[in-house]
C-alpha cells in the first residue's frame, strides 16, 4: 500500500518566531499527533530556516526537507545549496521542479532530473513537480506536458523512480483558488502511474503522487478520496496549524 503524505511548502514565507509558534502549535495539539499515525508528513522551508525547522522537528515524527537543491555536488555556484550541504540538516525531502523554479528561473526537464537524481544520491527523497500551464491546460495539452516533464526524469534516474514522490501541480491552479474536479486530477494522476508502470511496473504500486495547487481543508477530503491521489503538497494552508491538522484529518 501507498503511503498518504502531505507536505507543506512555505515558499519563501516565515520568520523565527512565526516558525517557532507554528510548529509548537501542532507539535502540542493531541489531534495533529494522533492524526499522524499512518500519514507521512513534512515541512519544505526556506533555506535560513532549515536549522531552525530541523532543530524543532528532531523528536517529532514530521520530516523537514527543502524547497530546491542545485544538481551540483560543490563548486563555484554562488548561492546554490548542494544535496550533501542539506544532509546536515537532515532534510529528508526537496522539492525539485516546482512550477515556480520552472517560470520564474527557467528550469528545463533536464536540469529538473538532474537534481532529483543529485537528492538521491545523498539519500533524500526528491518531490518532483509536474503540471501544465493554463493556457496548456486550455489547449487540452495537459497530459502531453506532464508525461514529458515525467519522462525527463525516468531516462536519468532508470531503476530509482521507486525512492521518488511525484506531485502533479496545475500551474493555472496554484495559488489562485481554481481546482480541477476529483475526476479530473485522477485523470492525471492515472496516467502518471501508467506511465510510470510501463516504466517500473513495482514502483508505480510504490510511488507516491501528491496533489498539489489550492488545495486546502474544504475540498481535500474529495480530492484525497481519488484512487491515484495519495496525498497533497501544500502552500498556504501549511502556514496554518489548524489548517494543515485538517488536512492530515482528510487523509483518514
Amino acid at each position: 500500500m501507498r503511503p498518504l503524505t502531505i507536505i507543506g511548502n512555505w515558499k519563501m514565507n516565515g520568520s523565527l518566531a512565526a516558525n517557532q509558534q507554528l510548529i509548537e502549535e501542532l507539535l502540542s495539539s493531541k489531534d495533529f499527533l494522533a492524526n499522524l499515525q499512518g500519514v507521512r508528513t513534512g515541512l519544505c522551508v526556506p533555506y535560513p530556516y532549515l536549522s531552525q525547522v530541523s532543530q524543532l522537528l528532531a523528536k517529532s515524527s514530521i520530516a523537514c526537507g527543502a524547497q530546491d537543491v542545485s544538481d551540483h555536488p560543490n563548486g563555484a555556484y554562488t548561492g546554490d545549496v548542494s544535496a550533501k550541504m542539506l544532509q546536515d540538516f537532515a532534510c529528508q525531502y526537496v522539492i525539485v521542479g516546482h512550477s515556480e523554479r520552472r517560470q520564474f528561473h527557467q528550469e528545463g526537464d533536464g536540469l529538473v532530473a538532474r537534481k532529483a537524481k543529485a537528492c538521491l544520491q545523498a539519500n533524500i527523497t526528491p518531490i518532483i513537480c509536474v503540471g501544465e500551464t493554463e493556457a496548456e491546460h486550455d489547449d487540452g495539452k495537459t497530459l502531453t506536458v506532464v508525461r514529458r516533464q515525467l519522462q525527463a526524469v525516468l531516462d536519468l534516474l532508470q531503476g530509482q523512480i521507486a525512492s521518488c514522490v511525484i506531485a502533479y501541480e496545475p500551474v493555472w491552479a496554484i495559488g489562485t483558488g481554481k481546482v480541477p474536479t476529483p475526476a479530473q486530477a485522477q485523470d492525471v494522476h492515472r496516467e502518471l502511474r501508467l506511465q510510470l508502470a510501463k516504466f517500473d511496473d513495482e514502483a508505480a504500486s510504490k510511488v507516491a503522487i501528491l496533489y498539489g495547487g489550492s488545495l486546502k481543508p474544504d475540498n481535500a477530503k474529495d480530492l484525497l478520496a481519488m484512487p491515484d491521489i495519495d496525498g497533497g503538497l501544500v502552500g498556504g494552508a501549511s502556514l496554518n496549524a489548524k489548517d494543515f491538522l485538517a488536512l492530515c484529518q482528510a487523509c483518514k
